[in-house]
């Protein structure tokens, strides 16, 4: 049998089991999904405040729960893959890539109709005529290009946090709220214009510690953000809007941010209408480094007693029609959503509408009652 990536990593993550009662806390050996849930460490985001959370991970101790291609199959009997963060809070960073960049301005200019964003986006490249990829935010070249765009008429909010000096950081959604690998993606149901947002997310510790990282779909509504940004939150807190999986990849000895840093993410949407889109997203490319974001949102402005996982924003903007010339991309329901890179694994969903994907009903109140229950607090 081929050696996968996860026989190289240090991995944790969440499960739940057929009876109900606490998600089991698990990482993965020898092709086995392994519960190291233990009263020392009942949450992901205990093992996250550690000194050692890989030393930690790697000698626990557990109990073979299933076959790990079983339960990235969704075919292992009782057992369903979790989001791998538990307590901590979901932020997300915005038009952090130049090509983002340059399709929320699209998004701003055409107040949401899709069908002038192909005329829109031509026109915009002639316009602005610089290569924003080399530029430093928040630099003097930046702040040039800004004068010349406000004296052009375009400048854009969207401008602002691609190339000014602060980086846009939003919640995507409560603690627990996200969804794991397998679980359907919901689209708010007013929504015409919409696609997936292929990232990496970090897991950072409440003194900013960047640990691991996850693959992460940041659902996005484009019309709806196209309409107003202060529709910010419409457009990207909705249930089951924001997934994360599979497994976070802690770093330890043979991987650290350097090589989140050099990461392609690959991103394959197969529509049960024969439609195909496949795209990446360069990390190599992204205009303000990893550790800038961690800083802009947890530092002594802001505090995360529980930590964060933290969506690095995506370079991917899809422009490949679907329905028609010039109609651009949107999500269908029942589209499958894959992405993946070789050191994390792949992150599967499927699109739905946020009103039918399952209710979020188990939050930390939950939590901590079904963990005092199991003698675990």
């Amino acid at each position: 049998m081929a050696m996968s990536v996860f026989d190289e990593g240090i991995f944790l993550g969440r499960v739940r089991l057929d009876g109900g009662g606490h998600p089991r806390i698990v990482t993965v050996r020898d092709g086995k999904v392994v519960d190291i849930t233990a009263k020392a460490a009942p949450t992901v985001r205990d093992i996250c405040e550690m000194d050692d959370p890989a030393g930690y991970v790697r000698s626990a101790q557990g109990n073979v729960v299933a076959d790990l291609d079983a339960v990235l199959e969704g075919q292992a009997d009782g057992v369903t893959l979790l989001s791998p963060v538990d307590l901590q809070a979901i932020k997300a960073s915005g038009v952090t890539f130049v090509v983002s960049l340059l399709e929320r301005v699209i998004e701003e200019q055409a107040k949401g109709d899709a069908g002038r964003a192909d005329q829109l986006r031509g026109e915009m490249l002639a316009l602005i005529g610089e290569d924003l990829s080399q530029l430093v935010p928040g630099s003097d070249a930046a702040m040039a290009v800004k004068a010349k765009l406000i004296e052009k008429g375009v400048w854009s909010q969207y401008l602002e946090v691609g190339i000014g000096p602060d980086a846009e950081i939003f919640t995507k959604c409560q603690p627990m709220a996200s969804v794991g690998h397998g679980a359907s993606v919901g689209l708010h149901p007013i929504s015409t214009w919409n696609n997936p947002e292929p990232e990496v997310a970090l897991i950072v510790s409440s003194t900013g510690e960047i640990l691991g990282a996850t693959l992460g779909n940041d659902v996005n509504l484009r019309d709806v953000e196209g309409r107003s940004a202060l529709l910010l939150g419409k457009a990207k807190d909705n249930n089951a809007s924001a997934a994360l999986g599979p497994f976070i990849r802690l770093f330890d000895g043979d991987f650290s941010l350097d090589d989140v840093k050099q990461m392609e993410i690959a991103l394959e949407v197969v529509g049960e209408d024969g439609f195909r889109l496949s795209g990446h997203s360069s990390m190599s490319q992204i205009s303000r480094t990893p550790e800038s974001l961690v800083a802009a949102a947890l530092g002594t402005h802001h505090q995360y007693p529980d930590g964060l996982a933290l969506y690095l924003g995506t370079m991917f903007a899809p422009v490949q029609d679907r329905d028609g010339e010039g109609k651009g991309f949107t999500h269908k329901r029942g589209d499958v959503v894959t992405i993946s890179t070789p050191a994390l694994g792949a992150l599967v969903n499927t699109v739905g509408l946020c009103t039918e994907c399952a209710p979020w009903t188990y939050g930390p109140r939950a939590l901590m009652g079904d963990l005092a229950r199991a003698g675990l607090l």
